[in-house]
């Protein structure tokens, strides 16, 4: 008897529901049989299916995820221990983590602390499901639908136009929102043609299951630090927000940006201001506060249509989880 392959999007919809569950439950025991059972996978055939669809072994995904969570709380915040952090990433012990640490960055933990916050000057910053840095918040802003975003560049500290402060900065508790989206994987950072592609796709999927009307908003979601993760492993979800439970297809998923307490700050942004204002909600803004990020992915919300705005500018709130400021 055979059976019919489902086609190359309904896997990589699968690995990418397998990747937000993982980046959900990172601090947790995450083992194959349970992540295959989210791919609706066998445990036999998922490692195989998930290295060559992402040229990544799925135990070497969770460590890097891992890895990369701690480098952004390091830097993030100065005054918890290392071995805090560690165990609240998913080691076992520090030991463990030392090793994986210095093999991946080449530094100790408190090397590479100490020299991130010397060479930046904020001392708060992103998040990478929880928490980031400087750059993130300059080079990981992303682009609204028809508008560049931040200049990739390449540089540590890139120019930024003049200082963008928000219209308004509120702390709100959120109900649990749901967007339905299609990922990239790879750069991002200033590229206008791959979020209007991106977006296109999404529309083009919603429109005729009339999952489109008044109340739906378009959203760009963040998951990786630009100033840890590598450009070609970053990862960006745009969608747009759908009822909880709608039903997806194909390349399309299904995500969940959880309830609780988030920092909404809202900017008019023309073309080039989105840097400067990412810049200032996390570089001024937020430390001084009294808040510091918490778990859970950064995501911009646009608001407006830009055409009818008398400047042509978008309306965008930029999202970020907080809690309050721990010693």
């Amino acid at each position: 008897m055979s059976w019919p392959v489902p086609p190359r999007e309904e896997y990589l919809a699968r690995i990418h529901r397998v990747q937000d569950h993982v980046e959900r439950h990172l601090g947790e025991d995450l083992r194959l049989e349970e992540l295959a059972r989210v791919a609706c996978f066998s445990p036999f055939h998922f490692s195989r299916i998930y290295a060559a669809l992402t040229g990544e072994t799925l135990r070497d995904f969770v460590l890097r995820l891992r890895l990369e969570r701690a480098a952004s709380l390091l830097q993030a915040h100065p005054n918890r221990s290392v071995t805090e952090i560690a165990l609240d990433c998913g080691f076992a012990g520090s030991a463990a983590f030392a090793r994986a640490f210095r093999a991946r960055f080449g530094v100790a933990a408190t090397e590479w602390r100490t020299d991130k916050l010397r060479k930046t000057s904020k001392p708060l910053r992103k998040r990478r499901e929880g928490d980031a840095s400087a750059s993130a918040y300059v080079q990981g802003a992303g682009a609204a639908l028809d508008l560049p975003g931040p200049d990739a560049g390449g540089t540590e500290e890139p120019m930024l136009p003049a200082l963008k402060e928000a219209q308004e900065v509120q702390v709100v508790e959120r109900p649990t929102t749901t967007v339905a989206y299609v990922r990239h994987v790879g750069p991002y950072a200033g590229n206008d043609a791959l979020f209007g592609e991106l977006f296109g796709k999404i529309y083009r999927w919603a429109g005729p299951r009339g999952l489109l009307g008044p109340s739906t908003l378009p959203v760009s979601v963040y998951h990786d630090d630009p100033g840890v993760t590598a450009p070609e492993q970053l990862r960006i979800s745009v969608g747009v927000t759908v009822p909880a439970g709608t039903a997806v297809d194909g390349e399309i998923g299904l995500l969940e940006l959880a309830a609780g307490r988030y920092a909404a700050a809202r900017f008019e942004l023309g073309q080039g201001e989105y840097p400067a204002a990412w810049a200032w909600f996390g570089g001024t803004w937020l430390p001084s506060s009294g808040y510091e990020p918490d778990d859970g992915p950064m995501f911009e919300v646009y608001l407006n249509d830009p055409s009818k705005h008398p400047e042509g500018k978008h309306v965008v709130e930029i999202d970020i989880p907080v809690r309050p400021l721990r010693a």
